[in-house]
């Protein structure tokens, strides 16, 4: 009887049940229907074709890193040899595939951005309230969805780069009181052993090099996250520089100080050496089937690819500038097809794009955010940047500008799903903004929290149908096509 009471009386597991919701709904999304288009989808012509080159031994160029067309030659491999998805197939690359083998290693993998992006949030806040929002959000982005139905590569630029910052995150995380820690800037106080290679923490340190390294192997866009750290490691050391240069009395013990701690060799063996190891092992497969050109040489057409594609409308009809991802305002349409039913035409369309409920509010997000560093700066001195909301503020803005700003200096066709790794950090400032309307002892600000959160849902379910290419009537997809330049 006795055990029976204790039974009763366990805790629900509330954010353990919330978590496996959110993967289970990711994962049904992406593998739901998966097959339903047996055909080469936008780049999947590019990069299921790659992979048939690495099973026949045909040579060939890829103009970008190979890493995500491994993946992809794995992905096919696998699903060959499983006993289901093997009733929908195509010979279009040459080859006989079924459109299961090359897309579900994609579906699986990308069901799993939603909890990673939490466990960065978790990470950051050791706050659960803020974890669940921020897979929320993620979750209810449209543009994550579609990229990981296809057998596309932008997903592993994403979950590479966040994994590299996750496992720096996770050594960042000191789990003794702060007061534990010397107080010095100079000497013992530096060499406090929390960053060094003790307990593990170097194996730590080198997963997040190797993911990072990881990132930039599938496309060169990757770099966008290991410039991140980079920019957190030199903010870092500008603000100890001038506290001890101004004497500030303010205690520097947020993760930031802590940065710091790693010495400027190691930081440069885990976040520079570890990468490039990692990039050109990536290589080492690719040339020995590609033997006409070398290391150096494959670099230098590729670079003189990207130089020579151009920009504009002449080069691709969906080319977009990278201002105008801020707004949304050129999606790219992956498939449109119409079929006549008796009812009448049907449009299938398959629209790479943003929830723009959660895509205009996350920009507004970190444009506020970086106003608030600004004024706090301005206001408050060096003081302000030793608290911890102003330390995940400075985390996501400098990570967002370090994947978003350096496509200012690009003049080639750029598209939309160029700005996935940047809106990320976005949209981890939406949810830290409403987490802190939830939090808040007004109910206006707490309302406020809840109907974002309620029209981030609806509008995801609104345009479904263009995200997994649901039969639309022509008057529900004009419906959806809220402007001319999203057609």
């Amino acid at each position: 009887m006795s055990s029976n009471k204790k039974l009763v009386s366990l805790p629900i597991p509330w954010f353990t049940i919330a978590i496996i919701g959110i993967f289970l709904f990711s994962a049904v999304l992406r593998f739901w229907r998966i097959g339903q288009f047996n055909t080469l989808v936008f780049d999947e012509t590019y990069y299921v074709s790659f992979a048939d080159n690495y099973f026949t031994g045909t040579s060939f160029f890829n103009p970008h890193p190979p890493l995500g067309q491994y993946i992809i030659t794995i992905g096919i491999w696998i699903g060959d040899r499983l006993p289901f998805g093997q009733d929908i197939t195509n010979t279009l690359t040459g080859s006989e595939y079924s459109t299961f083998s090359y897309r579900w290693l994609n579906a699986f993998a990308g069901s799993f951005i939603p909890l990673i992006i939490g466990a960065i949030a978790y990470q950051l806040t050791q706050r659960r309230t803020y974890t669940l929002i921020s897979a929320v959000v993620v979750a209810f982005d449209g543009f994550f969805l579609v990229e990981s139905c296809y057998a596309l590569t932008d997903i592993y630029i994403v979950i590479f780069g966040l994994l590299g910052q996750l496992f720096l995150l996770l050594i960042l995380r000191d789990r003794s009181p702060l007061s534990s820690l010397p107080h010095q800037e100079g000497g013992r106080g530096d060499s406090h052993p929390y960053l060094g290679e003790t307990k593990g923490r170097w194996k730590m340190l080198t997963l997040s090099g190797i993911f990072l390294g990881a990132s930039a192997s599938v496309k060169w866009n990757g770099l966008g996250f290991l410039l991140g750290i980079y920019l957190i490691w030199a903010a870092a050391w500008i603000m100890r520089w001038l506290k001890t240069r101004q004497h500030h009395s303010f205690s520097f013990q947020t993760p930031l100080r802590r940065l710091t701690q790693l010495h400027f060799f190691k930081f440069i063996w885990y976040f520079g050496i570890i990468p490039i190891i990692t990039y050109s092992l990536s290589w080492i497969p690719h040339l020995l089937l590609a033997t006409q050109m070398g290391f150096f040489q494959v670099h230098q057409r590729i670079l003189s690819f990207h130089e020579e594609l151009g920009g504009g409308a002449g080069v691709h009809p969906y080319c977009s500038r990278w201002y105008s991802w801020l707004i949304m305002w050129r999606p790219i349409s992956y498939y449109y097809q119409t079929s006549q039913w008796e009812a009448g035409k049907v449009i299938y369309d398959v629209h790479a794009m943003g929830n723009p409920i959660l895509w205009w509010l996350s920009t507004a997000a970190i444009l506020l955010l970086l106003v608030l560093l600004a004024l706090q700066l301005f206001r408050g001195g060096l003081s302000q940047f030793s608290t911890l909301p102003t330390w995940i503020a400075l985390f996501l803005v400098l990570n967002y500008a370090a994947n978003f700003l350096p496509w200012a200096m690009v003049s080639r066709c750029t598209f939309l799903y160029h700005y996935m790794e940047a809106s990320i950090f976005a949209e981890l400032g939406l949810a830290w903004i409403v987490d802190h309307w939830l939090r808040s002892r007004h109910s206006i600000c707490r309302s406020a929290g809840i109907a974002v959160i309620l029209a981030i849902i609806g509008a995801f379910f609104f345009w479904l149908p263009i995200y997994l290419g649901l039969p639309l009537s022509p008057e529900g997809y004009q419906l959806r096509m809220w402007f001319p330049s999203w057609v």
